[in-house]
């Protein structure tokens, strides 16, 4: 008679009852953890209602577009503004960075133009000019505000009603915004070949003092022109991108499939074939280290040279070649240590992973189920991003007082542009003026707009580890229907992938939900704690920072494990329907009573799939690399011209994951289901003609040696 378990059942928790009449996934059950039920869809209705109120009140095209003074866009059709869609800064000096330029409101005017400026000029100068030739004034007047024609008004007063910018920079149009145009030559920073200009008050200025107002802005310029390069690539090659994701897809399945039949050489074949490209890859990376070693060019060091878009740079430095070797030594050395220490334990997790390829075998459907998975998250990703746009963008334009006097009473004070002029506001502070400040409002909506924010967020993570979790329990009812079919595949069940799906909504939104929220909970901290440690980045309390580090990894590690009793707890609701804390008790005390299969079979059957997916993702990233790079001669015309081959190669390197990662998934999934069916299994039978297993007899045959070498070599 075989022994039913490693630890006596009631060491942890209280002794269980079976019932006798138990034949897998039970069919009539009820609903469980109602309450959470009714909340989730509340909330889901809330969630709606949010995004429609958003969508009311919102308008992407403040997020995008820039707003002159007077809270309009610039290039608007309807408004005078239809031919100026660039906005210009009078006094682009009193901006601080371009977070104020770009996002907030720069305290200085605001106006949108069909060009900007190409020269230096004042006002100074242009009145000055303008006595002998009338030009001046007609390319000034451009930048001044509608409707202003007086070039013989003082300057002063001019410059106090801001009139017009007291001076002008050549710049060229960034974000539909008006940035000088900085170039640097010989090292120098220029601006239109000077680097020194006058200011319209008197003073001479270097285009330094442009740099620091718009600092970053040269670099942002950079990334627009990268950007664009970048979508080109895109452009030109997504087809091939396509069809390199097309194949994983096909040599994914065709993997999987082949795994029914051949599960033992298969993934034998997987561990020496990723060990022996692992290996080739250290020779040729010592190879090349070798052939540029010597070389003067390629003794720079990758700090030397900074950042480059074109990655082709890095690869002519031996040092690249240095770091790329030691990595792949190191990863080498890992692979074959745990393979030596782990040897039986990969038979063990071998056998059990052809038991889940018997079970995928059965119920194919199953492997499909992942596309409705990413569907129902695009969905969620998309109403999330949306609704936060739309947020974002939600308010009436607000506007307030601006005026010169340090001492104004009414300064920064709400007003209406409309009745501003019959107010006393401008004989109490001359020169003030009803300026659009920002988008925004008093109302109820408007004051809690960033809690909204976050609810946003916090809902939008619970839909998506609902969406996973309805994945999870959907595939191990399917998976447990094959398990505890007596004899397969005669007694599985019609259809076991849609009846579990039917089970999962009808009977357990409510406990999905529960789980789903816990976590959701646990990584909205570690958003926030990701956000104060990025405000903390320049602080020098070392304190903090440790406090901040050592929370950090608390909830990392709180939130895998709660991932990791979720999955199982999801495992034993889709058997048994019970709800969720129930079922998480019961699957924690079930994987305590057997510690030593789970420790020898969860992290070597995932580090066996993990080799899947490395080698699959893999092998397409060098198919790719080889199309990219011109390497292949039959098809060397057909290669699209490319700025950065890197583009499409990492596009298709990680879709290639992706997508791998989809497919092993289902098989991560059966795994651990057949493992607690397994387990249960145990300790419900005795393999006698009364209680016979329902595992199969080689399955049986190799987890029972597994625990008796498991047992030798912890030494009980």
């Amino acid at each position: 008679m075989a022994r039913k378990t490693d630890i006596p059942s009631s060491y942890y928790g209280e002794p269980r009852k079976f019932d006798p009449t138990f034949r897998g996934p039970i069919h009539n059950r009820s609903c469980t953890d109602v309450v959470c039920c009714v909340i989730f869809v509340i909330v889901i209705l809330g969630y709606i209602a949010l995004g429609t109120v958003a969508w009311i009140h919102g308008d992407p095209r403040k997020v995008v577009y820039p707003t002159d003074s007077h809270g309009q866009f610039c290039g608007q059709q309807g408004t005078p503004n239809v031919n100026k869609a660039i906005l210009f800064y009078f006094n682009i000096l009193q901006c601080a960075n371009p977070a104020v330029l770009i996002n907030l409101q720069c305290p200085t005017t605001q106006l949108c133009v069909s060009k900007c400026p190409d020269r230096f000029a004042t006002y100074l100068d242009m009145q000055y000019n303008y006595r002998y030739n009338k030009s001046y004034w007609d390319y000034y007047r451009q930048f001044c505000k509608p409707g202003f024609d007086n070039p013989s008004k003082p300057v002063a007063q001019v410059l106090r009603d801001e009139d017009c910018p007291s001076m002008i920079v050549p710049s060229r149009p960034f974000l539909q915004r008006c940035f000088p145009d900085f170039i640097t030559r010989n090292g120098t920073l220029t601006v239109a070949n000077k680097t020194n200009f006058k200011d319209g008050l008197g003073k001479t200025r270097s285009v330094v003092d442009l740099r620091d107002a718009a600092n970053g802005i040269t670099s942002l310029l950079d990334a627009k022109e990268v950007g664009m390069k970048i979508f080109e690539d895109y452009a030109s090659s997504w087809y091939w991108i396509l069809i390199g994701l097309v194949i994983t897809m096909v040599v994914s399945l065709a993997f999987i499939l082949l795994l029914r039949f051949t599960a033992g050489v298969l993934l034998w074949l997987i561990i020496f074939g990723v060990i022996a490209a692992v290996g080739y890859g250290i020779w040729h990376c010592y190879w090349e280290f070798s052939t540029l070693r010597g070389k003067p060019d390629a003794d720079v060091t990758v700090s030397d040279i900074g950042f480059q878009t074109d990655f082709r740079v890095y690869l002519q430095l031996s040092q690249t070649w240095l770091v790329f070797m030691i990595s792949l030594s190191v990863i080498e050395v890992v692979i074959v240590i745990i393979l030596i220490f782990l040897r039986r334990r990969v038979r063990i997790a071998i056998a059990l992973l052809k038991e889940g390829s018997k079970a995928i075998g059965y119920i194919t459907s199953t492997l499909f189920y992942p596309i409705i998975t990413f569907v129902l998250l695009a969905i969620c990703i998309a109403y999330w991003a949306v609704t936060a746009v739309f947020l974002a963008s939600s308010g009436d334009a607000v506007y307030k007082v601006m005026s010169t006097q340090s001492n104004c009473m009414y300064s920064n004070l709400t007003c209406d542009p409309e009745t501003f002029s019959q107010t006393n506001v401008t004989k109490v502070c001359p020169g003030s003026q009803c300026t659009f400040a920002f988008y925004g409002g008093e109302s109820l909506y408007h004051r809690y707009i960033f809690v909204l924010q976050l609810c946003n967020l916090l809902v939008f993570l619970w839909l998506v580890n609902f969406t996973i979790a309805l994945g999870q329990c959907t595939l191990a009812g399917a998976f447990a229907s094959y398990y505890w079919a007596l004899k397969k595949p005669n007694d599985i069940p019609t259809c076991p992938l849609f009846s579990s799906f039917s089970r999962a909504i009808r009977y357990h939104t409510g406990s999905l939900a529960f789980g789903s929220l816990i976590l959701a909970v646990v990584q909205m901290f570690r958003i926030v704690l990701e956000y104060l440690d990025h405000k903390l980045k320049g602080a020098h309390n070392a304190f903090a920072r440790f406090l901040l580090c050592c929370l950090k990894c608390c909830f990392w590690c709180l939130e895998h494990f709660i991932k990791f009793m979720n999955r199982n707890a999801y495992i034993m609701i889709a058997i048994y329907g019970k709800n969720f804390c129930t079922s998480a008790k019961d699957a924690f005390f079930l994987l305590m009573r057997n510690v030593v299969r789970v420790a020898v079979l969860d992290k070597v059957t995932d580090f066996l799939l993990f080799l899947g997916k490395l080698l699959i993702s893999g092998s397409v990233g060098v198919l790719a690399f080889f199309f990219f790079t011109h390497k292949i001669p039959v098809i060397q015309e057909e290669v699209p011209s490319l700025n950065y081959y890197w583009v499409p190669l990492l596009t298709v390197i990680f879709g290639s994951y992706m997508i791998a990662h989809g497919f092993f998934n289902v098989y991560a999934m059966c795994v651990d289901t057949l493992f607690l069916c397994f387990c249960e299994d145990l300790e419900r039978n005795d393999g006698s003609s009364a209680k016979p297993f329902y595992m199969s007899p080689g399955l049986h045959k190799i987890l029972r040696k597994g625990d008796q070498g498991a047992k030798l070599y912890t030494g009980s």
